[in-house]
């Protein structure tokens, strides 16, 4: 029943600061922090047994069963790494949007709940039509943040978000609703449960056909590299608030897709094309860096860095070994509060000076020495110092690419030397040098300090003492390899010896295709099924 309150929360506070804006901003405010603090207590507990078997907790509730359809949510430790950094990040994006939205403020929170509603329940939707619906869930309240609450060019980039998250969500939709009648044609049982299609029984066409569905929807909202374009624009002109949620929180649902779905649910066929998706991974480190350089807005900057760094997470994933996969779920806790602290800064720097123009800035570090200081900590954070968060996530995601590819993981190496470069090169355009004639600033308050001084702890707990993270996430992710890694790697092998990961029957042809020896035997009467030499 508690995973029913993660997700009824938010959606009811959304509904309560909406009905009490009308008449007080500021009661819609403090509405949003009860209901998200009262979420974040409710999955802390679950801490201490993130180690125990299975699921750490479920809930199901019959919804459409014709169709095989439920109300199923569980989680596990993975699960709940992400949705405490959701509530986490929630928090912290009412905190500091507190003076900057004046307007619509009721309706402003309320779309503010209910992405993270959507976020949440994408982290614990075990039934993948429940899953899709989150999915979508989170897409409509980001657009009207962007669109009502943005900047100057506000509706361009509403309308671009929306065309790339809704395109790549029909592709996800087809792909759900193909693996479920795939598994149906060979089962003669209808489901969309999670558990169960992972032991579907798939022609090798259609394993490709619908994995490529399942990537391309989670690489739009990674961003990966070429499906990036999208991002920058969002960033650029979304409130503070909502570009903390879609740095830190919206990113990591497709980082979790990869990790939960696509290599789990088709492992040959990722194993296919895994140095396809590592070279993107690859690609959007160094095309993401390169970019970073050549803006002048400090919004757009930062979200090419954060291009830049999820691309490790891509590259982790597809390494599939226990340390790169370790890696890309540190990276995507980090990421979160790294890239979402710089973007406060660059909301608050906005708030003082009305612009986002790095050629107006400099020389505020004597105007203000404590948002100077966490500037120069989140940039170090950013681009991997050792001894904080980062470092952990993309040394690890390293080591684990090098076992899997040594010429790839060397041009990924190039990304964290050019982050240095242009983490760097933020703090000296910001803070230093000659102050800009017609820009004074003051320092932090103390609710934009509390926030940051929160994120700043989180990344040097992560780096000093990471392992109560990688505890939590330990089990989730050895699971996960257990199911899939045997058949991964065995394709993968082939296809390192210049063999077919697939061999596809001849129609004419009399078969007999390997089948899966972890499927229930009721599973194994079809022929519809992959065939590996």
């Amino acid at each position: 029943m508690i995973l029913f309150w993660l997700i009824a929360l938010p959606a009811l506070g959304g509904v309560f600061a909406l009905l009490a804006g009308r008449r007080s901003p500021e009661a819609a405010r403090w509405i949003s922090i009860a209901a998200l603090a009262a979420g974040f207590a409710l999955a802390i507990p679950y801490l201490g047994r993130a180690t125990e078997t299975g699921w750490l907790a479920e809930f199901s509730l019959p919804w459409i069963p014709r169709l095989g359809i439920s109300f199923h949510l569980a989680m596990d430790g993975l699960s709940l790494l992400l949705v405490l950094l959701t509530y986490l990040l929630g928090i912290l994006s009412v905190v500091v949007s507190w003076r900057s939205i004046d307007r619509r403020v009721g309706f402003f929170h309320f779309n503010m709940l209910w992405i993270l509603t959507g976020t949440i329940g994408v982290f614990i939707a075990t039934d993948l039509f429940l899953f899709f619906f989150f999915w979508e869930l989170m897409v409509l309240p980001m657009f009207l943040v962007i669109g009502i609450w943005g900047h100057e060019n506000r509706n361009y980039a509403a309308i671009k978000f929306f065309i790339f998250t809704q395109a790549s969500g029909l592709l996800l939709l087809v792909a759900i609703v193909g693996l479920a009648f795939a598994h149906f044609h060979t089962t003669g049982v209808l489901t969309f449960h999670y558990d169960e299609l992972l032991g579907a029984e798939l022609t090798a066409v259609a394993q490709m056909w619908l994995m490529l569905g399942f990537f391309v929807a989670f690489a739009v909202k990674v961003p990966a590299f070429p499906f990036h374009t999208w991002l920058a624009d969002a960033h650029s002109e979304a409130p503070t608030g909502g570009s903390v949620i879609l740095a830190g929180v919206l990113l990591k649902t497709g980082g979790y897709g990869l990790i939960r779905f696509v290599v789990p649910l088709f492992p040959e066929a990722s194993a296919a094309f895994a140095p396809y998706a590592m070279a993107m991974g690859v690609a959007g480190i160094l095309y993401g860096a390169k970019l970073a350089f050549a803006q002048s807005d400090l919004k757009r900057l930062i979200a090419y860095t954060s291009i830049s760094h999820m691309g490790f997470i891509l590259l982790g994933v597809f390494s599939w070994n226990e340390l790169a996969l370790q890696g890309s779920v540190v990276q995507m806790i980090c990421h979160g509060f790294s890239t979402g602290a710089l973007f406060i800064l660059a909301g608050c720097l906005y708030d003082r000076i009305h612009t986002r123009d790095l050629s107006r800035m400099g020389g505020f570090r004597d105007q203000a020495p404590r948002m100077a200081a966490l500037g120069l900590f989140f940039a170090m954070a950013s681009l991997g110092l050792p001894g904080l968060g980062n470092f952990i996530g993309e040394f690890l995601v390293l080591v684990g690419a090098f076992q899997a590819s040594v010429p790839l993981t060397v041009l990924a190496t190039l990304g964290v030397v050019a982050a240095a470069v242009y983490s760097l090169w933020i703090v000296q355009r910001v803070f230093h040098g000659t102050p800009h004639s017609s820009s004074r600033i003051t320092d932090l308050n103390l609710r934009e300090f509390g926030a940051l001084a929160v994120l700043l702890i989180g990344l040097l707990w992560f780096g000093l003492y990471p392992k109560p993270l990688l505890d939590t996430a330990d089990k989730p992710l050895r699971e996960l390899r257990n199911h899939a890694s045997e058949r991964f790697e065995r394709a993968t092998e082939l296809r390192r010896h210049g063999e077919a990961v697939f061999r596809i029957p001849d129609p004419g042809a009399q078969t007999h295709p390997v089948r899966r020896t972890d499927a229930p035997e009721t599973h194994r009467h079809s022929a519809a099924t992959i065939a590996l030499p």
